[in-house]
C-alpha cells in the first residue's frame, strides 16, 4: 500500500513538473511581443492619462449620441485600438483650458465628468467605471477597461474647497494641481521656463489646505504640469504617495514639463509613480520621435530611481505628435516588447503595466481610511486672493455687515458720488 502510495506522489509531482514547463516552454523568452502580451493578460495596463473626453467636446460639443467610439476614425483612441492595445485601465482627463479660468471652469470641467459617465453608460460591454484599486481589477477580471477621472487642472476648482469634495463624490480620483497657467493657490512649470511670473513661490497658504485635503478625501495629487518648487513642496507635505500622470524624465528631454533626476529620487522615497508621456516635444524635445527614445525614459527613470516607480502616461489625445511605433492607443504592446527586449524582467514590466499604480492607489486610500475621523476643511481662500470680475464675495465678513446686509466697494463709492453732487448742487 506505502509503496502504490510513493508511485502515485511520484507521479502527480511528475504531472505537475511537465505541466510547469508546458507553461513555461509555452512563450518563447525570445519572442518578446507574445511575452508582452501573456504579461498584459495577467496584469493591467493602467494608463494614467487619456484626452478622449475632449475630442468628444472639441468635435461634437459632447453630443455623444453622435458618436460611434467603434468606429471615430481621427482620433488615437477608440474601441477597437483600445482592444488591440489590451488597455486595462484608464484614467480619463476632464480637462477644460485655462481661458475657461475664473470665468466657466466649473461648468465645463462638470460636463467632462458628464461625458465619461455617459461613455461608460453607452458601451457597457467595454468600460466599467472605477473609483478604487480594488475596482481596477474588478474590471480587469471582468474583461472591462476601468474607467477613472482625472480633473487636469486646479483651475477647475475655481478656489474652492468644496467643489473639490463635490468632484470626488463624482468620482473624480486625480487632480492635476495645475495646467499650463498659474492658479490664485499654485504655480505651473511655465514659471521654470521664465515665461511666467511666480505668484506663490510654489505652493500658498491655501493650496497647502487643498493638498491636505486631498489626502484626506483619498484623491492621487498629480504633480504632472507644476513648477518644480511645487514638485518639492507637495512631496514633503502629502501624507500619500503623489503621481505624475503623464511626464517624462528631464534628463533625457530637458523640457520642464519632465521630471528631474532628484525630484525622480524624491518619488522613489515617497513611493509615488512617474508615468511616462509620449508626447514627442517631451521624449526628444523635438517634433519627431521613435518608440525606443520612449523606451530610453523608461529605462532611465529605472535607472535613477528604480522600476517601482515607472507607469504607462501616453497623453493620446491631448498631444498632435506621437512616436513612431506608437501611433495610437492600439500600439502600447510594442513598446512593452521593447522593454523586455531590452532586458526588463518579467515582475518590472508587469509593476509597470499596472501594479505600482496599484500600489499607489492603495496607499492613498489607506491614508484617507485612517484619516476617518478628521473633519471636512472648510476655510474658504482668503477674498483677496481670489478678486476679479466674475466673482462674487457672499459670505466673506469683510463684505457682510452685522445685520447680513451686503455692502460693496462700487455701493460705498456710489453713495459718496451722490453725497458729493448733492453738496455742490447746495452750494452753487
Amino acid at each position: 500500500m506505502q509503496e502504490m502510495l510513493h508511485r502515485v506522489n511520484l507521479a502527480s509531482c511528475l504531472v505537475l513538473w511537465i505541466t510547469s514547463c508546458a507553461i513555461t516552454l509555452a512563450v518563447d523568452p525570445n519572442d518578446y511581443m507574445a511575452r508582452a502580451l501573456q504579461l498584459m493578460s495577467e496584469t493591467p495596463l493602467i494608463d494614467g492619462h487619456n484626452d478622449l473626453p475632449w475630442q468628444l467636446r472639441s468635435q461634437f460639443n459632447n453630443q455623444l449620441n453622435k458618436v460611434d467610439l467603434n468606429t471615430l476614425a481621427n482620433t488615437h483612441t477608440n474601441i477597437p485600438k483600445i482592444k488591440d492595445g489590451r488597455l486595462g485601465a484608464q484614467f480619463w482627463a476632464a480637462y477644460v483650458p485655462c481661458d475657461t479660468q475664473y470665468k466657466d471652469a466649473v461648468r465645463q470641467t462638470l460636463e467632462q465628468i458628464d461625458v465619461i459617465h455617459r461613455m461608460c453608460q453607452k458601451y457597457p460591454e467595454i468600460f466599467m467605471f472605477a473609483s478604487s484599486s480594488q475596482d481596477i481589477l474588478k474590471a480587469f477580471n471582468m474583461n472591462k477597461t476601468a474607467s477613472l477621472i482625472g480633473v487636469e487642472g486646479g483651475h477647475s476648482l475655481d478656489s474652492s474647497l468644496g467643489t473639490l469634495r463635490t468632484m470626488y463624490q463624482l468620482g473624480v480620483r486625480y487632480l492635476t494641481l495645475t495646467h499650463s497657467c498659474n492658479t490664485p493657490w499654485v504655480d505651473n512649470w511655465l514659471v521654470d521656463t521664465g515665461s511666467e511670473p511666480s505668484e506663490h513661490n510654489g505652493l500658498s497658504s491655501f493650496g497647502k489646505q487643498v493638498i491636505a485635503e486631498m489626502n484626506r478625501l483619498g484623491m492621487l495629487i498629480d504633480l504632472a504640469h507644476v513648477s518644480e518648487e511645487v514638485m518639492n513642496q507637495v512631496l514633503t507635505l502629502s501624507k500619500a504617495p503623489v503621481i505624475f500622470s503623464h511626464s517624462s524624465a528631464y534628463a533625457v528631454c530637458p523640457h520642464k514639463r519632465n521630471v528631474p533626476d532628484d525630484v525622480l529620487r524624491r518619488v522613489n522615497e515617497t513611493k509615488g509613480i512617474v508615468m511616462v508621456n509620449f508626447y514627442n516635444d517631451y521624449v526628444t524635445c523635438s517634433n519627431t520621435a521613435k518608440l525606443s527614445d520612449v523606451a530610453d525614459h523608461f529605462d532611465h527613470i529605472k535607472k535613477v530611481a528604480g522600476a517601482d516607480i515607472i507607469g504607462f502616461g501616453g497623453d493620446y489625445d491631448g498631444v498632435p505628435r506621437v512616436p513612431e511605433g506608437l501611433e495610437d492607443v492600439s500600439k502600447v504592446p510594442n513598446l512593452v516588447a521593447e522593454l523586455l527586449r531590452r532586458g526588463w524582467t518579467d515582475e518590472e514590466v508587469k509593476a509597470a503595466l499596472g501594479n505600482n499604480l496599484l500600489r499607489v492607489m492603495s496607499e492613498v486610500e489607506k491614508i484617507r481610511d485612517s484619516m476617518s475621523n478628521e473633519i471636512p476643511d472648510d476655510v474658504p481662500i482668503p477674498n483677496e486672493d481670489v478678486q476679479n470680475p466674475c466673482r462674487t464675495s457672499f459670505g466673506y465678513p469683510s463684505t457682510t455687515g452685522s445685520n447680513g446686509s451686503a455692502h460693496s466697494l462700487s455701493t460705498l463709492a456710489l453713495l459718496i458720488t451722490l453725497v458729493l453732487q448733492a453738496w455742490i448742487t447746495s452750494t452753487v
